[in-house]
């Protein structure tokens, strides 16, 4: 016979899961939110960037990416942890141009600064014609940018993604790195399947801080090395694709200049 509790209180799944959940939002609470950021948030909802923060889409040491819900529709919100774990994590050259562009006293004002230039980043890619997500806002180390998915979730990233067609994956993987390259000017620098969505059969560039100017005297190394990881990858799939011809590709003669 069940226990008094159990039948007032039955040990049904569905609690089971919402208890995980719970946690597992009070953790991320924890993680992400300290009060700092609590009020950026607060700032941009109170702005009509968003609504609310639904649920994480991804998370790792720099930071979370959550869905947040607008109206009937949803946007991505993307938060940097403040501490040394996330700068220990930004490339040397991106830091450099960084503190060229800004004058960074502390984390204080480091993380905030590398949350802009991330801002104003996707924005100059989107002018150039790169499919990127759209940059909407931001506050402090909070950023706010265009959903890519649907109500029934994120895109994925190229890594976990099932794609038919390799040869139309490569064709749109030249296209966006030599667009970013001419006419956006810029090389992204730490590009992967990690960081790059793949939806509706085309692929969407994402996580763009490190991005470095065309003209930097690491951009062509830095070039080959993004590149480089995705012929590996293609090949992995089953597309042979030698670094060499996709680096000639995207970086022709003409463009180099």
């Amino acid at each position: 016979m069940p226990r008094p509790d159990e039948i007032l209180y039955p040990r049904r799944p569905e609690r089971t899961a919402d208890r995980r959940k719970e946690s597992m939002q009070g953790k991320l609470l924890d993680e992400f939110f300290d009060h700092p950021t609590l009020l950026a948030v607060s700032r941009l909802i109170s702005h009509g960037y968003f609504e609310s923060i639904d649920h994480p889409i991804s998370t790792g040491k720099e930071g979370g990416v959550f869905r947040a819900t607008k109206g009937e529709g949803f946007v991505a919100v993307k938060v940097y942890r403040i501490g040394n774990a996330t700068f220990r994590r930004f490339p040397p050259h991106a830091l450099e141009e960084l503190r060229r562009e800004v004058s960074i006293r502390n984390l204080r004002t480091l993380i905030p600064a590398w949350t802009r230039r991330e801002h104003t980043i996707l924005a100059r890619l989107r002018e150039a014609g790169v499919r990127v997500p759209a940059p909407l806002g931001y506050s402090r180390n909070v950023l706010v940018m265009e959903y890519i998915g649907d109500p029934g979730g994120a895109a994925p990233r190229l890594k976990d993604a099932v794609v038919d067609d390799l040869d139309a994956l490569y064709e749109d993987l030249v296209a966006e790195i030599r667009r970013m390259w001419e006419p956006g000017g810029l090389v992204h620098g730490d590009l992967s399947p990690y960081n790059i969505l793949h939806w509706g059969g085309r692929i969407v560039t994402i996580d763009v801080a490190q991005a470095v100017s065309r003209e930097h005297p690491q951009a062509r190394e830095l070039l080959r090395r993004d590149v480089g990881h995705l012929a590996e990858f293609l090949t992995r799939r089953g597309r042979k694709v030698k670094a060499e011809e996709f680096f000639a590709r995207v970086a022709p003669p003409s463009a180099e200049a």
